[in-house]
């Protein structure tokens, strides 16, 4: 699959040839991750610490809460790659700490290793220092300690020339259960389909920003189809997974959701169509998932009006229920609730909600019986939900955060503030 690249040089998206020549300034790398956000995780890498010539640390930092990132570049100790595994990176890349020993106390499904090449010999900082180490050495000194491998061919790096396609099946080889990454060179859409059939992933910069190759291409290149039309069955869910229904994509289809970060489709009999453009029901692409087969698709949105289904149920399914219908029903009792419900004094009467959130709160702590803490968590969702919707926040909101907590891999004691302990 690919793997989009964001390097960054004092603040900004830079693209450099063979590692040295500065060939192309993209700017804000923020329109960018949330571009490339749209098709999977995306390589943050920060060259002016690489180099050792400065840092892009709160701007690497602030990326990572905007999306799957993940970040390389300066990281030299266990300590950094706790930190900013801890900030939300998704993964880190690692090049001269990639030692035995310091990624002895890392997650190891967290861990790439990047290994820069030049001319067959791996380079370190900033690909200016010669180790006389290959690239097969340094893959057995760390097979089994990390996750993946990135493998750099530089002196192809920005130079859009082809990847090296022949050296790949030694080094996915070598690699073992680890996933190899390769950057350097790769241009065409092809080269991204005959990387993964080979078990490695591509690495894109250059071509992506100079536009020789479209991310939707570059994105639906291992994809395969079984029907006459070469269209890809594609599962609809919410934020939360939850179904919304099933459709068709096409290839023309995915450029429209990717490059307008909407949910577009094909209808086998009505042509490409993008939801909500008549309805008002809009959608707004999160991401778009592979499956393991590379032959479906699934589509994470954020649904907006009645819902996904023509007949204006939140799913194709029929209505929603639990979390969801709550959602659902706060959402539109905010700018609407009626005159004198209880609803409308929550979401008007001055400290209300916030008192109502103390009280049931104390009431599931001090619940015992099964019965009891099931109707006080119920009320505690409720009134948290209400919260929400008060200020124009969802449910997946709070899972997004929960998930970028599971992230972190230093855990905190978490003792409660002694005027809210229970006694």
């Amino acid at each position: 699959m690919i793997v989009p690249s964001i390097d960054l040089e004092g603040g900004s998206t830079v693209q450099l040839v063979g590692g040295e020549d500065k060939a192309l300034d993209a700017g804000d790398p923020r329109p960018l991750l949330t571009r490339f956000g749209r098709v999977g995780e995306t390589a943050v890498i920060d060259l002016d610490a690489a180099k050792g010539e400065g840092s892009n640390a709160a701007l690497v930092e602030e990326l990572c809460a905007l999306g799957s990132v993940r970040v390389g570049g300066g990281i030299r100790s266990a300590e950094d790659a706790r930190a900013w595994l801890d900030r939300g990176a998704r993964k880190v890349i690692l090049g001269t700490a990639a030692r035995p020993e310091i990624l002895a106390g890392l997650p190891r499904e967290r861990v790439i290793a990047a290994l820069d090449a030049r001319d067959g010999e791996v380079v370190t900082h900033g690909w200016r220092t010669r180790t006389g180490r290959s690239i097969l050495d340094r893959m057995a000194e760390l097979r089994g300690l990390v996750g993946g491998f990135l493998v750099t061919f530089v002196e192809r790096e920005g130079r859009m020339g082809g990847a090296a396609l022949s050296r790949v099946p030694e080094l996915v080889e070598a690699a073992g259960d680890a996933r190899v990454t390769i950057a350097g060179g790769v241009s065409a859409s092809d080269e991204i389909a005959a990387l993964d059939a080979m078990g490695a992933d591509a690495q894109v910069g250059m071509a992506l920003y100079t536009g020789a190759l479209p991310l939707a291409d570059a994105f639906a290149a291992p994809l395969r189809s079984e029907r006459p039309d070469g269209l890809l069955p594609t599962v609809v869910c919410d934020e939360s997974d939850r179904a919304l229904g099933m459709v068709w994509s096409s290839r023309r289809s995915l450029e429209v959701a990717i490059e307008r970060g909407v949910g577009a489709y094909e209808s086998r009999r009505r042509g490409l169509w993008v939801k909500g453009e008549s309805s008002g029901a809009t959608q707004e692409l999160v991401r778009i998932e592979v499956d393991c087969d590379r032959d479906a698709l699934r589509f994470v949105v954020r649904q907006a009006g009645s819902g996904f289904c023509h007949l204006g149920t939140r799913s194709c399914f029929g209505a929603g229920r639990g979390l969801a219908a709550l959602e659902s029903t706060l959402r539109s009792r905010r700018e609407a609730a009626p005159e004198g419900s209880y609803t409308r004094r929550l979401f008007e009467e001055e400290g209300l909600l916030g008192s109502k959130l103390v009280e049931e709160a104390r009431e599931l702590a001090g619940a015992n019986s099964r019965g009891e803490l099931v109707h006080e968590a119920a009320d505690v969702l409720y009134f948290t939900m209400a919260r929400l919707a008060q200020n124009g926040l969802a449910l997946g909101d709070v899972e997004a955060e929960l998930d970028r907590r599971a992230l972190a891999v230093t855990r905190r004691r978490g003792d409660a503030k002694p005027e809210a302990v229970v006694r």
